[in-house]
């Protein structure tokens, strides 16, 4: 047993990774072929320049996307038959045990794996993002990032993660269950401080100023009716020039942030029509189900990892010579994408869906025209490209291709 599900898992390793470098390859091909002239139905709204940059953006993102895969999977080998997590584990039980042990062997996987990553962050944000002039993090805004989130992840995943291993040595044969309870509730409970405790200590939030894009996002908010506990514009324009709107939090505490590169590039009318996009993912309830398989997701793997934890074969066929409750754990996040990689054109799909579906609601209670001019001026600004691979798309575009949703869009044109 313990043969075969090595290698069953270097079968699925190997296709996954040449499935992930091929389409990354098929990216850069196609947007290369398409680099000389601007697609037809955006001609008049898009230059040539700024389709080249859309391009070259995408194909610098790519080959550095493909450095990370091989990085990962390099990581991925080093930890499991490499032996690593075997070192680790000869390193840390001779002088842990119990939920310390635990601690330190997901800590060490952790920084082994940030250490491995932080050359080719660098790389992504002052190389890639300075040469298309996006980048306005400066590095010593950057090592403040990583010390708050280095910081907040040791104070709030220390605990956690004691409570999860306490968890599956003390509640039998269905740990699974109890950590899942556990860690639906702490993500819920996440949802709801991220807003007002946590995103403040990385970015600046400030009321909207008053205005025309106020009155009218007050009334678009009345239309729908829809409360929030405030309209915030972020300084995102001081780590980077793109722009973005989201909703956050949970509940009552619910914000809607616009990023101050957004609010400076479109008018009113297009940030009312975007922000009507955004409250169509609230009205059709898309956060809630994104939510609901987020748990259910959680809990199959849980049940999955709980009938795997007493399994020698499973620990054994990926090279650790030891049981324990946090090697499983380890190993299992470890393994799992490479298994479930191949549902990945489902949940881009599903994420497609949701986008047209929260556009059609724009529609409907906004200016579809708005909406779409403002989509056309943050595909330029943001230097997406207009003209991705099919396949690529298929398996990694969370929102449909820019020629697809414009055309719907103006379908659907009307008067607001």
């Amino acid at each position: 047993m313990t043969e075969n599900f090595t290698l069953l898992f270097l079968a699925a390793f190997t296709l996954t990774l040449a499935t992930r470098l091929w389409l990354k390859l098929r990216q850069i091909r196609h947007v290369g072929a398409h680099r000389a002239a601007v697609p037809a139905e955006f001609a008049a709204r898009i230059t040539l320049a700024s389709h080249q940059k859309a391009a070259d953006y995408t194909v610098d993102r790519c080959q550095t996307a493909i450095s990370a895969i091989l990085v990962d999977a390099v990581l991925l080998l080093a930890f499991t038959l490499g032996g690593g997590l075997a070192a680790l584990h000869g390193l840390w039980s001779a002088h842990l045990d119990g939920i310390a042990y635990g601690l330190a062997m997901i800590f060490s996987v952790l920084l082994i794996s940030a250490l491995a990553d932080l050359p080719l962050s660098l790389y992504s944000q002052f190389v890639v993002e300075a040469r298309h002039g996006f980048n306005r993090m400066t590095p010593a805004l950057f090592v403040s990032d990583l010390g708050k989130q280095t910081l907040l992840g040791i104070a709030i995943g220390t605990p956690v993660i004691a409570a999860v291993l306490w968890l599956m040595g003390a509640m039998g044969e269905y740990w699974w269950l109890w950590v899942w309870l556990f860690w639906s509730g702490f993500n819920l409970l996440m949802l709801f401080i991220y807003p007002t405790w946590i995103a403040p200590l990385f970015n600046k939030f400030e009321p909207l100023p008053e205005g025309d894009a106020k009155t009218r996002i007050e009334a678009l908010l009345a239309r729908c009716g829809f409360r929030s506990n405030g309209l915030f514009v972020m300084d995102g324009s001081k780590r980077s020039a793109h722009g973005n709107a989201y909703f956050t939090g949970f509940g009552d505490n619910k914000r809607i942030v616009f990023f101050d590169t957004l609010l400076a590039r479109l008018s009113p009318g297009e940030i009312e029509a975007v922000l009507a996009h955004e409250l169509g993912h609230f009205r059709k309830k898309h956060i809630v189900q994104r939510i609901v398989l987020m748990f259910a997701g959680s809990l199959a793997f849980l049940w999955l990892l709980g009938q795997l934890i007493d399994a020698p074969w499973f620990y054994a066929g990926l090279g650790v010579p030891a049981r324990d409750t946090a090697l499983a754990l380890i190993l299992f996040f470890l393994v799992v994408p490479v298994f479930v990689f191949p549902l990945t054109p489902l949940s881009s799909h599903w994420s497609r869906r949701h986008e047209f579906e929260a556009d059609a609601y724009a529609a409907a209670h906004a200016d579809a025209g708005e909406l779409a001019r403002a989509l056309v001026k943050l595909y330029d600004d943001n230097a997406a490209t207009l003209t991705p691979d099919p396949l690529h798309s298929l398996f990694h575009d969370s929102h449909p291709p820019a020629a697809q949703r414009i055309a719907q869009l103006q379908r659907q044109e009307q008067p607001a």
